[in-house]
């Protein structure tokens, strides 16, 4: 297969070294883009298992949770448990910052607007200890889930990245690179050729010049 080159260059010495110094700047930017895709892929399965570890963990809270709350309806019905239930006060925001990995932004949640301590707004005596369990379980619940979309978001934004950075390596190695490479052969090639004639063209002129010298 006949190596690629970039068309509209001339074989000279000056364009043989605008290529070589591009080949440097081309293979030096494709081991870095391979340096940045290795270390978020890497950052992107600490993501993932951050993220299945604490999926786990807040599914097996959420059955517990759940049963609280089952048990506190067939303690003092689904009426009053539903009714307790709006007696909740104002818990505050989410709030969406940036954080940045290997110069990628990556959307963050953070929960320092969200109240940590809430007070129970129901009547102790209309209600049940199973009821107060449910309510402390769901409330630790509500910042696993928040974190788990935080996960999530990384997860997605590492994903596009690296999608994008695959693209560029594959590129500069695929494409770039070895036209670059073509092109410098090309030209050394040519100028190897026209020293080789002007050798040969010097020689032959010399030979004429000395048989007109011996007549």
């Amino acid at each position: 297969m006949a190596e690629q080159i970039i068309e509209g260059i001339s074989p000279t010495r000056m364009e043989l070294l605008e290529i070589r110094k591009k080949l440097i700047l081309a293979q030096k930017g494709h081991k870095l883009l391979e340096e940045k895709r290795d270390a978020l892929v890497e950052k992107f399965f600490d993501v993932i298992d951050k993220r299945n570890n604490l999926l786990k963990e807040t599914n097996e809270e959420l059955k517990k949770a759940f049963s609280s709350l089952i048990q506190a309806q067939m303690i003092i019905g689904e009426n009053k448990t539903e009714e307790a239930s709006k007696l909740s006060e104002y818990v505050g925001e989410i709030d969406l910052e940036q954080d940045n990995i290997m110069g990628v932004r990556i959307p963050k949640i953070t929960t320092e607007g969200i109240k940590k301590e809430l007070k129970t707004r129901y009547g102790f005596f209309e209600t049940c200890s199973k009821l107060d369990d449910a309510q402390k379980q769901f409330r630790n619940i509500s910042f696993k889930l928040i974190e788990l979309a935080d996960l999530e978001g990384r997860i997605k934004a590492l994903t596009v990245e690296i999608e994008k950075t695959k693209r560029r390596v594959n590129v500069l190695e695929n494409n770039l690179i070895p036209r670059l490479e073509g092109t410098r052969k090309y030209i050394e090639m040519q100028l190897e050729e026209r020293e080789r004639e002007d050798f040969f063209r010097r020689k032959r002129i010399k030979a004429i010049m000395e048989s007109k010298k011996e007549k």
